[in-house]
């Protein structure tokens, strides 16, 4: 009969083998790298009213996956919005990136009812393009440590608008050196992102803004 000694080592052996077995068998954990499509829950009821909202602007779209880029970016609940419903037409954008629902759906709004009316009514052609310098960046506001609204795809920089006729009305050139009708359009369209936007700044708040309108969804009703 064998011994005491002999059996504990014996069952010792079998339990390690038995855990190398099962190690064996596990597949290893995956990494997503950063910005890869997280798997989500069902879409909040926020969410899915205001893509609700946003159809019914008649602007095509496209719904974007959650992403987490780490280093407090993201772009969570966000679009690409592909032109803007006008009352003719559409609007073109240029170089829009990623912009969060709500965003979007005041973006277009404002486009039309604001933008588009102001260019018939002042310069006396309808809005054919909006130019942009873009909008979800991984970046901090310039000059501090603070994560830029645009790290979380919630604003858009604005820079110029091309109407029907060709004409092109910067913000750069025109804000002071355009005509007095384009001066007059670029802040009757500031005013109007003013009344929907949480926070608009233009080239009177600093140097920083002085080739762009920045629009963003966040703040207390600040305009400058």
């Amino acid at each position: 009969m064998p011994s005491a000694p002999f059996l504990r080592r014996l069952l010792a052996s079998a339990v390690i083998a038995l855990s190398l077995a099962s190690c064996a068998g596990e597949r290893p954990r995956q990494q997503l790298p950063p910005g890869q499509p997280i798997e989500t829950a069902e879409q909040s009821r926020e969410a899915k009213l205001c893509l609700a909202e946003l159809d019914r602007t008649g602007s095509p779209y496209r719904a974007l996956p959650d992403r987490y880029f780490g280093a407090g970016c993201q772009t969570l609940n966000t679009v690409q919005l592909d032109a803007i419903r006008g009352d003719d037409g559409q609007f073109a954008l240029t170089n829009l990136g990623p912009v969060t629902c709500p965003l979007a759906t005041t973006v277009s709004q404002w486009a039309r009812f604001g933008v588009d009316r102001a260019a018939r009514e002042i310069l006396g052609s309808p809005l054919a393009r909006i130019q942009t310098f873009g909008s979800y960046s991984c970046r901090n506001v310039a000059g501090t440590a603070r994560r830029s609204a645009h790290s979380r795809a919630e604003a858009v920089d604005v820079a110029a608008f091309v109407l029907a006729d060709g004409r092109r009305v910067e913000v750069l050139s025109d804000w002071n050196g355009g005509s007095a009708e384009e001066r007059r359009f670029l802040r009757v369209v500031q005013e109007s992102a003013c009344k929907r936007f949480g926070t608009v700044l233009g080239p009177e708040y600093n140097a920083a803004h002085r080739n762009h309108f920045h629009l963003e969804m966040r703040g207390g009703s600040f305009c400058r």
